[in-house]
């Protein structure tokens, strides 16, 4: 049964709601829908499930109006589409800009209703029947292929022993070649057609294919020794499994970090290394255009602006009486699809994932389909202004934060509760995940703030040595614990001793591990929902495509999984590294942004600790359609 129609423009004003339908909804399906579907250029699929709630929708993109319907998830209710596109054609006629109440409506919906219901029920009937049928047709065949291959069976007994043999013979070999022979001259390879080949019995002989005995021909050929290694296969070296409990024989330990005392710091007074100093980071610096570039743009931008000429000019008397009765030409879906297709190349040899480039064109067409054009335009020229106009703002809008994440804000917060401000970098292996740690540590080191470092890693052979690198360059205080410990009882007692110590902010390095890793990811979410972060960064390198969408999906999938807390904890920001080796190919910002709905807070793009700087959105966005 259907719960609720709403009919609303795109600026939020609800026009019309179906009384008959006022059942109270739970937890806002439709204010779920917008925040997560058509803000994020998701208006392209064919519906949105949220909780118990189906959601469907439809645009007028001419006037701007958006039609939801939402019923329960469990029923699949077939006239749901047909009613929403009956419903925006008889809106459509009664709407008024200057109107705000549309109470006459409630009879007309009525009657479409029960229209769409006679024809969903129809519809279901005739799934019915032909199911029916397609299953008796189904279990017809197989009867009369049972009674076929019973009276082939009893004419191959009845036929010549020989030609059986010399079939079998010719069909237990290596036969691809003779398939794609006999299959192209139109003939089966059966027992009835075989012209036996002295030359391909040869081969086959050669390859070793058995004769009448049973036994292979190169045996009988062969000598006695051949026999008796085929009767006693040698045996191979098997690999020895490893014992992770405590009866494993003792080894040679590899472990080279100092010695650590009960607070986790270890002993550093013998060395002395000055903070490095490499200026202000790129964080704190805008960036500028320079002025080639904005020459290009002003280039690209010429056309456009002389197509739209004749659209800012004021119409004639002869063009206003022409109009008048030729009317406009409303937008088609065949119209866009050459637009659409030749944007999504483009997105996609910059780097973006196939599956992402195709639904921003699929909410591209479903937010032009039905506009108005005026008659004396030419449709391929303005529809590559629209389509173009409309993915640069569906980019913008992506790329943009919905939500602000300012750390040095959330850090004084912190510090006035008194305890410490806690990032937690996570990834997948061989990113960047220490060195952009150092990064992020010496942007801020400028800004005042104090840091403390903690070494979670303790997994990956060299990662607590690397990270103590970092910390000395740096000055700054290390929580370490050395290899082989539970990450989340490390990271639990780093941020003990930064409230003890007084520190700031507490910076957790953890292992690299693969989106696949069962082990490591329940390892990963203990410590996450251990010690409760303020911040969750995903570090991934600029340089993936396709497999972005993999990795973030599956790392929020897993964590969502794996939570044992009330409250799902996500991936909160996104840190891009590498992003000085990928030359226009700046796609994988757009991808991970699109389907974790996550900002890049950061992106590196050096080996200093300088190179850290934020996302310039509008210079991504050029970037992507250039």
């Amino acid at each position: 049964m259907l719960e609720q129609l709403l009919i609303f423009t795109r600026g939020g004003l609800i026009l019309w709601t179906c009384k008959e339908l006022g059942k109270a909804l739970k937890s806002s399906p439709i204010d779920t829908l917008i925040r997560s579907c058509l803000l994020e250029e998701r208006s392209g699929e064919v519906s949105f499930n949220y909780e118990a709630y189906t959601l469907k929708w439809t645009f007028h993109n001419d006037l701007g109006l958006v039609f939801v319907a939402v019923y329960q998830r469990i029923l699949h209710l077939l006239y749901v589409d047909d009613l929403l596109s009956m419903v925006k054609e008889s809106f459509s006629e009664i709407y008024d800009p200057k109107r705000m109440s549309y109470g006459d409506f409630d009879e007309t919906f009525r009657q479409l209703r029960m229209e769409a219901e006679a024809r969903g029920e129809e519809l279901r009937k005739v799934k019915v029947v032909s199911s029916v049928k397609k299953q008796g047709q189904v279990s017809k065949s197989g009867l009369d292929g049972g009674i076929k291959s019973g009276g082939g069976g009893s004419k191959k007994d009845d036929g010549d022993g020989d030609k059986d043999k010399v079939g079998s013979l010719m069909t237990n070999g290596n036969h691809k070649d003779d398939d794609k022979t006999d299959l192209a001259n139109g003939k089966e390879n059966t027992a009835d057609n075989v012209v036996l080949d002295p030359s391909k019995l040869m081969k086959l002989r050669s390859k070793g294919v058995r004769g009448r005995g049973g036994v292979r021909k190169t045996d009988s050929i062969g000598n006695k020794s051949s026999k008796v290694s085929a009767a006693e296969p040698p045996k191979k070296a098997t690999k020895k499994n490893r014992v992770w409990d405590d009866a494993a024989p003792k080894q040679v330990k590899l472990d080279f970090t100092d010695s650590v005392g009960e607070n986790g710091n270890g002993n550093h007074d013998h060395v002395d290394i000055a903070a490095a100093d490499q200026g202000e980071s790129m964080m704190d610096k805008e960036e500028v255009f320079s002025s080639d570039d904005e020459s290009e743009d002003d280039d690209d931008d010429e056309p456009r602006s002389d197509e739209k000429k004749p659209e800012a000019k004021k119409k004639g008397w002869f063009s206003s009486v022409f109009q008048s009765i030729t009317g406009k030409a409303n937008l088609e879906r065949t119209d866009l699809e050459p637009a659409l297709k030749a944007l999504k190349e483009r997105l996609m040899t910059k780097n973006v994932a196939e599956e992402i480039a195709e639904k921003l064109c699929e909410s591209v067409e479903a937010s032009l389909e039905g506009k108005k054009l005026a008659s004396f335009t030419r449709i391929s020229s303005t529809v590559q202004v629209l389509c173009f106009g409309a993915m640069e703002d569906a980019l913008i809008r992506i790329l943009t934060p919905r939500r602000s994440i300012d750390i040095m804000r959330d850090v004084h917060a912190a510090k006035e509760q008194r305890r410490p401000y806690v990032v937690v970098f996570v990834g997948v292996n061989g990113v960047g995940k220490s060195t952009n740690l150092a990064k992020v540590a010496y942007w801020l080191q400028q800004h005042k703030v104090s840091v403390m470092m903690a070494a979670c890693d303790t997994f990956r052979s060299g990662a607590v040595e690397q990270l103590r690198t970092h910390a000395r360059r740096l000055q700054i205080p290390i929580f370490e614990k050395g290899y082989e410990k539970d990450p989340a009882v490390v990271a639990k007692e780093a941020i003990q001793e930064a409230t003890r110590n007084g520190s700031d902010v507490v910076l957790v390095d953890t292992a690299g591990r693969m989106q696949d890793n069962e082990p490591l990811m329940r390892a990963l979410s203990k410590l996450i929902n251990l010690n409760k972060p303020d911040l969750v960064l995903f570090v991934g390198e600029a340089l993936v495509g396709n497999d972005a969408v993999d990795q973030l999906s599956k790392f929020n999938q897993k964590l969502s999984d794996l939570s044992n807390s009330g409250t799902t904890r996500l991936i909160d920001g996104i840190l891009l590294t590498k992003f000085d080796t990928i030359d226009d190919k700046v796609g994988a910002a757009l991808s991970m942004v699109y389907i974790s709905g996550a900002p890049v807070m950061f992106v590196g793009c050096g080996q200093s600790y300088t190179d850290l700087k934020k996302l310039n959105v509008k210079a991504i966005v050029k970037t992507l359609l250039k």
